[in-house]
């Protein structure tokens, strides 16, 4: 019957790569499955250099942008969640993949697609600021690009035609190094939801489609501590218009001074050129066509355009409060997408210096320092494009980017604020004192702006009082603001610190320890304050300190309505663009860690409810969250019934439910993610 089913094989790529997938046994029977009727069209696979090397296990990839692998099947596999959205853009209805037999054969990389051509991407990084040479797509395969029916979906303009798809954790490729190519549930649960929760909270990013777990395990050391845990083999499908990043450009990389590494395609310049091309053909063809016959003008206004979509992207993440964890340039989107999604975090309680990958110890990848970085990440790539582009072309565009960064912010901010009809230099002011009122009292970045809608341009009496309240009410505890900022470094080790920067200032420089030993003094300095205040004397500080900035911000309303001579009707339009700016639920670290903690008990209803909600992340209807909200729920409604089956995971909790939009619960601050 096998044979049968591969002989009738609708296969449209090259016959060599069809008897290698017969001899897997990949391919099936066309009108199958409703997956069938993709329509693939690889045009990257053949417009860029291809390894042609069939040799199996990690290696250096020299003179190519892509390597053949093949597909490894998994054992049992089977739906966690699915994208319906996502999936549109593809022509794909959700409940018919979700009612497909064959579907989580094909969306975990146990059956092959018809038409796709499985391959994974070469690049190399700059990771915490040092080269690291070949990097390349260790668990991810590029199956192909499907023609699309739509071209919206990702938040950029996708002016192909077409969806490059990926299968993440699939299996070993020549880039896995010493990893095995797989990713497990709950990073895989993680990329799922948060490329649907970015996506509907307007930020450009990659989607995500499908989430499929399997019977397959691999060992995994979470903490890098020595416990190792027996985790379930688990593939997300990726869709975006290209997955190429900034370090795709960095193959061709020269031998780096500090690391003494190169690119695996170093002096190879006629590939970068190619590659740039196809970048540019493909995915920027206004700028091709504008500049026909200057290359150096055309790359120059290529490297713009990715300076201000970067810039634009990293300002909507400040603004939602959104951390990346790692921004290596190998993590870089050159369409200006986010991708990648690992440690991230949206803040809870507002922390310019807020760290959400644990690995992160020097705090590189902080959110206060996201926009400095993506800056320094730019310089790379416009290093990583010399001699194409000139690098004194590409500094002085380079130079736009903190213009076009703080005015995309200010936009945004003004928007959060309800700041709709004027533009005054204040404004800047205005949100900074904002951001330094809601770090000294520890409110709540989401629900803190979400609540500002109360805020009239006149006072209200108690409908403003109960506002007031319900402001104080999402800043931290005393004690919980006391262990934030509880010193991190022992006594004596910041002593000998301090003692060895008044000693030999130029040795102290040299080990970057100026930042860190200066944040531990301002978090020993406020842990004395707090630890001198009464809880009373707390509460009323806070208070305090919100009702100052809530005067400027009443002042500043009252300009909005000048010369306004319908003012209800202004109020209704603040309020509904105050809404649509500030979102009611975020994908918070608790959130996730619930509906991970339910799919390792074998419940994946926690993870489609999460879905749901973010997909109306702005929304205050009650029938989109009228299941959510019942006080007797918790996270898993069946775990007994998963326990009694056999079928649920050891060591998941089972937590009482926090409504999704609420403050975080106090076990929150404990969630270590790296």
């Amino acid at each position: 019957m096998a044979a049968v089913l591969r002989s009738a094989c609708r296969c449209v790529f090259r016959p060599a790569l069809h008897r290698r997938l017969e001899m897997q046994g990949m391919c099936t029977a066309a009108g199958s499955s409703v997956l069938d009727k993709l329509s693939f069209d690889n045009v990257a696979l053949r417009r860029l250099p291809l390894d042609t090397s069939d040799e199996q296990g990690s290696r250096i990839v020299h003179g190519a942008c892509f390597s053949r692998v093949r597909l490894q099947p998994v054992l049992g596999p089977r739906l966690v969640a699915l994208s319906g959205h996502a999936l549109s853009m593809l022509g794909l209805d959700a409940d018919a993949v979700r009612q497909d037999l064959l579907a989580p054969e094909y969306l975990s990389g146990s059956r092959l697609l018809p038409g796709s051509e499985p391959a994974a991407h070469c690049y190399c990084g700059h990771q915490f600021g040092q080269f690291a040479g070949q990097l390349g797509d260790g668990a991810v395969c590029y199956l192909g690009e499907v023609l699309a029916p739509s071209t919206e979906g990702v938040g950029v303009p996708n002016p192909t035609g077409r969806w490059e798809i990926q299968l993440k954790g699939s299996g070993l490729t020549p880039y896995s190094r010493h990893a095995d190519g797989r990713k497990v549930l709950r990073s895989s649960v993680r990329e799922f939801l948060a490329s649907e929760a970015l996506f509907h909270l307007g930020i450009p990013t990659t989607r995500a489609g499908s989430c499929v777990t399997s019977d397959s395990r691999v060992l995994r050391d979470v903490y890098y501590d020595g416990q190792v845990s027996n985790e379930r083999c688990t593939v997300v499908l990726r869709i975006a218009p290209s997955f190429i990043r900034f370090g795709s450009f960095e193959i061709f990389k020269a031998e780096d001074e500090m690391t003494g590494r190169q690119g695996p395609s170093a002096g190879l310049d006629d590939l970068r050129t190619q590659l740039l091309d196809y970048v540019i053909d493909t995915f920027y063809p206004e700028l091709q066509q504008a500049h026909p016959d200057d290359r150096v003008q055309r790359n120059s206004a290529f490297f713009r355009e990715v300076v201000q979509r970067t810039a634009r992207l990293v300002a909507l993440w400040q603004c939602m409060g959104f951390c990346h964890g790692v921004l290596n340039t190998d993590n870089m989107s050159i369409l200006g997408l986010t991708i990648d999604y690992g440690p991230y975090g949206f803040m809870d309680r507002f922390d310019p210096d807020f760290i959400c990958n644990a690995s992160d110890t020097g705090g590189r990848y902080s959110y206060r320092a996201q926009p400095s970085v993506c800056r320094w990440n730019l310089l790379k790539l416009a290093e990583a494009l010399v001699p194409d582009l000139p690098l004194e072309a590409s500094r002085a565009v380079l130079d736009e980017f903190d213009a076009e960064f703080d005015d995309c912010y200010l936009t945004i901010m003004r928007k959060k604020l309800g700041l709709l009809r004027q533009q005054v230099p204040e404004d800047k002011m205005l949100v900074t004192q904002l951001l330094e009122t809601m770090h000294n009292t520890g409110s709540d970045f989401t629900n803190t702006f979400r609540l500002l809608s109360g805020i009239s341009h006149s006072y209200l009496g108690d409908t403003e009082e109960d506002v007031l309240q319900n402001i104080v009410n999402q800043c931290a505890s005393l004690e919980e603001l006391k262990v934030a900022h509880r010193p991190r470094m022992e006594p004596r080790e910041l002593s000998m610190m301090l003692t060895l920067a008044q000693a030999n200032p130029v040795l102290f420089q040299f080990l970057n320890s100026r930042k860190p030993v200066m944040q531990e003094l301002e978090r020993v300095e406020r842990y004395r304050e707090l630890s001198q205040q009464s809880e009373s004397d707390y509460l009323d500080k806070q208070r305090a300190l919100w009702v100052k900035w809530l005067d400027k911000y009443r002042n500043r309303l009252s300009m909005e309505v000048e010369g306004a001579t319908d003012i209800e009707a202004l109020a209704t339009e603040r309020l509904n663009i105050m809404k649509s700016s500030n979102p009611r639920v975020v994908l918070r670290n608790y959130i996730a860690q619930n509906a991970i903690d339910a799919a390792e008990r074998g419940d994946y209803s926690e993870v489609n409810r999460v879905l749901r909600v973010l997909e109306n992340p702005f929304s205050d209807e009650v029938n989109i969250l009228d299941d959510i909200y019942s006080t007797d729920r918790t996270v898993d409604e069946s775990a007994e019934q998963m326990a009694s089956e056999g079928t649920a995971e050891e060591g998941s909790p089972s937590r009482a439910f926090v409504p999704y939009d609420s403050k975080p619960p106090s076990w929150a601050v404990e969630l270590c993610v790296t």
